[in-house]
């Protein structure tokens, strides 16, 4: 054979950029393939609750599209999207108090704001968009997460599990939770997978989605800390780097609205006049007392149960503790919602991104049999979707 027959014979090696962009496809890919089942039961289950909201919508003389992307805090992501901060509105209860928007953090409705000047559609629209988009993001990242931890059973039960809680219709509205969700599990699937810096810019973007976006954070540095301590301060630098990075979203946004306010408490003082402060839970205990001796309204009621159900789960997690990541995150995440004041019908959406709760009950699904699981997960289907369509169409508190 001569030389140049060789030549033309020999296979040309790709250039490296190529193949390390066909392995990463190929793992998202294969991620994918692995999650699409998970995906295509929540699509289901967020579809049918989209279905009854619209319904009850219509039957009580409201717009859907309203109701899931211009109500409640949607009015003001919308209206930061639109016009920039600036806004502030007098309180009906408190005289001489006035919520202002820089209580909402700036990632949302700067996304909001770049999908309009894309393409056109109005915000509210493009809000819907960004969320619906967001919750199938934070569907695949928890069943990375979960799946990596205790397998493909798992994962789906808690795919489903997080689609079907009665305030799963918040994941179909224009708010920033499933956007939340979303860069927090796949911060903690990072952290799982050793990918430091991705975890840092995770939890940077995450910190300037919500005020409990800091969660994220503080799972990366703690876990950073971990991984510092065991190897005696010898490692990657990009160990510094994430744990670095992890805080700045949060941080950088409280440090903008002080020089805005002209105060280091700009911030709090912002949260403070919406009658958001840190209580360590004694508006929360006074409120469920006011709920067990005497009346309220079902979505107080629904909140008390949910929150009863969380610290149950949070006792199942304690009982079989989970990795770091999700152990940090979930306890900072139900510090956060609880020990807050006030609000306390909204704490509900408030748990709504600590999806590592769900696992004690992910477990016993996937080794509960077939029959069991199904008629378990028709159940919570029927709740979320009545429950959800009363909380936009009939409730008389925020969402």
């Amino acid at each position: 054979m001569s030389a140049d027959t060789a030549a033309s014979t020999r296979t040309p090696e790709p250039p490296r950029r190529q193949t390390g962009r066909r392995r990463v496809l190929g793992r998202v890919g294969a991620s994918l393939g692995r999650a699409w089942l998970a995906l295509a039961v929540y699509a289901t289950v967020r579809a049918a609750g989209i279905v009854c909201v619209a319904l009850g919508a219509w039957h009580a003389g409201m717009h859907p599209r309203t109701r899931l992307g211009h109500y409640w805090d949607s009015l003001w992501y919308v209206g930061i999207a639109q016009h920039g901060y600036g806004t502030s509105r007098p309180s009906a209860t408190h005289p001489g108090l006035s919520f202002s928007d820089l209580a909402f953090f700036p990632l949302y409705p700067a996304l909001i704001r770049a999908v309009t000047d894309i393409v056109p559609v109005s915000a509210v629209t493009a809000g819907l968009l960004i969320a619906w988009a967001a919750a199938g993001l934070a569907a695949w990242g928890i069943h990375a997460v979960g799946e990596r931890l205790y397998g493909r059973r798992v994962a789906l039960a808690l795919v489903a599990l997080w689609g079907l809680l009665p305030h799963a219709v918040v994941e179909s509205m224009a708010y920033t939770e499933s956007l939340l969700t979303a860069l927090a599990a796949w911060s903690l699937y990072a952290l799982l997978t050793g990918r430091w810096l991705s975890a840092g810019a995770l939890a940077l973007c995450a910190g300037a989605t919500r005020p409990n976006g800091l969660a994220v954070a503080a799972a990366v540095c703690v876990c950073a800390a971990a991984e510092i301590r065991r190897h005696r301060g010898r490692t990657s630098w990009r160990v510094w780097a994430g744990a670095a990075l992890s805080p700045l979203g949060w941080l950088g946004y409280a440090a903008w609205v002080g020089v805005r306010r002209g105060t280091w408490r700009g911030y709090l003082d912002v949260q403070a006049d919406w009658g958001t402060y840190l209580d360590l839970g004694a508006s929360g205990f006074r409120s469920a007392r006011s709920l067990i001796m005497g009346s309220g309204y079902l979505s107080y009621y629904m909140a008390l149960l949910v929150v009863g159900a969380s610290v149950i789960s949070l006792v199942g997690l304690a009982l079989r503790p989970p990795p770091l990541p999700l152990a940090v995150y979930t306890l900072a995440l139900v510090f956060i919602a609880l020990a807050g004041a006030n609000y306390f019908a909204s704490k509900p959406r408030f748990l709504l991104p600590a999806f590592p709760l769900l696992l004690p009950a992910a477990l016993a699904m996937a080794r509960a049999r077939p029959r069991t699981a199904v008629l378990v997960g028709g159940a919570l289907a029927g709740l979320s979707c009545l429950y959800g369509t009363y909380l936009l169409t009939m409730a008389a508190s925020p969402v």
